[in-house]
C-alpha cells in the first residue's frame, strides 16, 4: 500500500511511515480484510465510506502537521484518519454525526491505546468551540460551502482542509489564515466524499 501511494505522489515520510505502522484492517469489517490495504474506498455502517489510502495520506500531507499541534477532525467514520492523525500530533478532537460510527470508533481508539484521541458524537457544523482553537482542521466530507463555526475556531497561522462542493463535482480546498486572521485558499484538485450533513444522528433515527 505505501508502495503504491509514493507512486502516486505522497512524498511526506512521516505520513508514509504512519500508515505503514498502522493496521489499516482494524477499521473495516471483519470478513472484508483483503480490502484493507487496496486503494480504495469501501462502505463502513450508516451507508459512510472509509476514505481510499491515498485520500488519506493526501488530506493529511495537506495539513502539513507539526507534533505540537492540536487538530480538529469533522467526520470521524471508521477512526482511520483520525488515528493517522493521533501519531502525528499532540492532540485530535473529532466529531461524528452518526452515533453507530461514534461508538465503533470509539473502540478502536481504545483497542489501538490512542490515547490521545478525544471523539465526540455531536454536529460537525458546529465544529467543537469548547476547544477551540485548533491549529489544523480537516473535514471529510464534501460541504457545499466552508462553515463559518469552523473558520472562526481555526486558529491564528493555522490551516484547514475541507472538500466543497456537490457530490459530482468536488474540489480539495486548502484554507489558511494568517497571523492577522486574513483568509487564503486554494485548491489541491479533484476529490470525492460523501455529503457533509448537519445535525447528528442517533441509534434510532
Amino acid at each position: 500500500m505505501v508502495k503504491d501511494l509514493m507512486s502516486k505522489g505522497i512524498k511526506e515520510v512521516k505520513v508514509l511511515q504512519v500508515m505503514l505502522d498502522l493496521p489499516r484492517h482494524f477499521f473495516i469489517e471483519i470478513g472484508f480484510e483483503e480490502w484493507a490495504y487496496k486503494d480504495q474506498a469501501f462502505s463502513i455502517p450508516s451507508e459512510q465510506t472509509i476514505s481510499r489510502p491515498f485520500t488519506v495520506a493526501l488530506q493529511t500531507s495537506l495539513l502539513e502537521l507539526k507534533d505540537s499541534d492540536t487538530v480538529l477532525e469533522i467526520g470521524t467514520g471508521s477512526g482511520y484518519q483520525c488515528a493517522v492523525l493521533s501519531r502525528l500530533v499532540n492532540r485530535v478532537y473529532t466529531i461524528e454525526r452518526h452515533d453507530t460510527l461514534f461508538k465503533l470508533s470509539n473502540q478502536i481508539f481504545q483497542e489501538l491505546s490512542l490515547f490521545n484521541i478525544r471523539n465526540y458524537h455531536g454536529d460537525g457544523y458546529a465544529g467543537l468551540p469548547l476547544k477551540a482553537p485548533f491549529n489544523k482542521i480537516i473535514v471529510t466530507a464534501g460541504a457545499n460551502d466552508i462553515p463559518d463555526s469552523l473558520l472562526d475556531q481555526l486558529a491564528l497561522g493555522g490551516r484547514m482542509v475541507i472538500p466543497i462542493g456537490d457530490e459530482e463535482n468536488q474540489e480539495m480546498l486548502v484554507i489558511n489564515k494568517d497571523m492577522e486572521g486574513n483568509i487564503t485558499q486554494h485548491s489541491a484538485g479533484k476529490c470525492e466524499f460523501v455529503p457533509f450533513l448537519q445535525g447528528k444522528v442517533g441509534i434510532l433515527d
